[in-house]
């Protein structure tokens, strides 16, 4: 969800757009709301996989093409963009958490270290310690940004780099193996209706970076062939509308598999069939014979450029909306709560740029151009 939008790349702000909607309806569902927003909202969680599968893209595009024009990549740089995209609206957020009582969707928070050192996600107990915890992708993808330059760094000047697919596709079976065992050790005698369950799965199956690599690698997958393989890519821009209908139709059966998120089969092979699903559409959206690649949408535009603060903020704006609604005794579970609290959002969301994103961005700019 902090991904840059590109300014050619409009197919890829559909997307990007599609993922923080269904976030915002999967979360939505924490608070007071329609009945429908149950079964609309119900896989909203892959909107997360699908962010994950956009940064894998965009960021190891970026790091290709650098490599290929210049043969190495500048960490000073890359981290400092990184770095004024990220943090202030990140560190922002936490100040209104751990300052502000009334921005808390939940009671209580984890440790300040763990959102600080972007390892929330690792034992994070969802169910007593739940305030801010959709600050785990963010930490996934921190981990990824500060490892994947270093990587390929290490591997790009060797004979590894040969065999660079073959090494995304074994994280990809790493990823899925381990579900496999920590189900079959951990999870799999456990009462699915106990809260013990829900424990023990978010935080040994669904949260730790090790057992979600699959968006990721399958965003860098794709950017790899893309850039490497003349065949992969007259292929991608040759069959754009009929990959995204093959995303669509996997991911259609991707729900009927994890239509019980948290069952077996959903646990071990759900995250893959969801990365590769929206790879597809993502290809889609770069290729330049789809429709994706050719619509061009303010809407989704500004919604895509805004997702990050969306991403940042909602639950804590929908629970402040909803609290004083609650004080002038109006109704928080329908239509008119719902439009109220999505449009807080968006405004939230654009007082993050106007007061954080747009400052940072500009002093990022200024330091890149001290330095040239």
């Amino acid at each position: 969800m902090t991904t840059e939008r590109s300014e050619r790349l409009y197919g890829l702000d559909h997307l990007r757009a599609l993922a923080i909607v269904l976030v915002l309806l999967f979360h939505y569902r924490a608070f007071k709301h329609p009945e429908w927003i149950d079964t609309i909202g119900k896989f909203g969680w892959t909107g997360v996989d699908l962010f994950f599968v956009l940064s894998g893209f965009l960021i190891s595009g970026q790091l290709f093409k650098e490599m290929g024009n210049k043969g190495a990549i500048c960490l000073k740089t890359f981290y400092m963009k990184r770095f004024f995209r990220i943090i202030p609206a990140y560190f922002f957020t936490l100040f209104l958490y751990f300052s502000i009582p009334f921005f808390r969707e939940r009671e209580v928070l984890p440790p300040l270290w763990k959102f600080v050192t972007f390892t929330q996600n690792y034992g994070l107990d969802v169910i007593d310690q739940g305030t801010f915890s959709h600050a785990w992708s963010l930490c996934i993808e921190e981990q990824f940004y500060f490892i994947l330059p270093l990587f390929l760094l290490m591997i790009m000047p060797s004979k590894l780099f040969r065999y660079f697919a073959v090494l995304i596709v074994s994280f990809i079976i790493f990823s899925l193996i381990l579900r496999l065992i920590i189900w079959n050790v951990s999870i799999a005698g456990m009462d699915h209706s106990a809260l013990e369950f829900w424990r023990s799965w978010y935080m040994k199956i669904y949260y730790p970076t090790y057992t979600r690599l699959d968006g990721l690698s399958i965003g860098i997958l794709i950017s790899y062939l893309m850039q490497y393989s003349s065949g992969f890519k007259r292929m991608v821009h040759h069959n754009g509308n009929k990959l995204f209908l093959a995303g669509v139709l996997l991911l259609g059966f991707t729900f009927w598999v994890c239509n019980e998120q948290a069952s077996e089969i959903a646990s071990v092979l759900g995250f893959t069939l969801v990365a590769i699903s929206y790879g597809l559409m993502v290809m889609a959206a770069v290729s330049e014979s789809s429709f994706l690649s050719g619509w061009r949408s303010g809407i989704t535009a500004e919604l895509a450029a805004l997702s990050y603060a969306v991403y940042l903020s909602h639950k804590g704006i929908i629970h402040m909306i909803q609290a004083v609604f609650e004080q002038f005794n109006l109704e928080t579970s329908d239509m008119v709560c719902l439009i109220v609290c999505l449009s807080g959002c968006l405004i939230g969301s654009l007082l993050y740029r106007i007061v954080i994103e747009k400052p940072f961005a500009d002093i990022k700019q200024r330091i890149l151009k001290s330095g040239k």
